[in-house]
């Protein structure tokens, strides 16, 4: 089972999500199932496969979550990058090698997306590259178009 580091408040909104999904979600997917039956003739029934398709949505979402959950780790996403080392939970600013502008990325998991960060991974290859560097330090990563190296310009939470 995969490790997920999750802060506190991300774990309760997706086991509340998941909850919801698992009560009031399947009864809805029911009743749209019932009421599209209800229509006549399932082989050329829209209503009945777009509810077919939503139930097999919220059941992969609902597995997604479980598992998630599951071999989720809580951090304290107060303290990522406090000491000033890349860890999960740390927002980190970057330049590539060769170019000036500056990106911005959270170290985790899409769960814990933010407005106007993107995530990375921790197990990816940019990932594994930062964690446990600190501000100056310069890392190499093998990405699918060639290796490249990225200078930390700043770490935070």
């Amino acid at each position: 089972m995969a490790e997920t580091h999750l802060t506190r408040d991300t774990f309760e909104r997706l086991r509340e999500e998941l909850d919801d999904l698992r009560t009031r979600g399947r009864v809805d997917i029911a009743r749209a199932i019932e009421a599209a039956r209800a229509l006549g003739d399932l082989s050329e029934n829209g209503d009945y496969q777009a509810a077919k398709d939503s139930q097999g949505k919220m059941e992969a979402r609902i597995r997604q979550l479980e598992a998630t959950l599951e071999g989720a780790v809580i951090v304290d996403g107060a303290t990522a990058g406090a000491a000033g080392d890349v860890t999960t939970g740390a927002v980190v600013s970057l330049r590539y090698v060769g170019d000036d502008d500056i990106e911005r990325y959270l170290i985790g998991s899409i769960e814990e997306r933010r407005e106007g960060v993107s995530v990375v991974s921790p197990a990816s290859p940019l990932g594994q590259a930062l964690m446990g560097h600190r501000k100056g330090d310069k890392v190499s990563y093998e990405a699918p178009s060639g290796p490249l190296e990225v200078e930390i310009v700043e770490v935070g939470g």
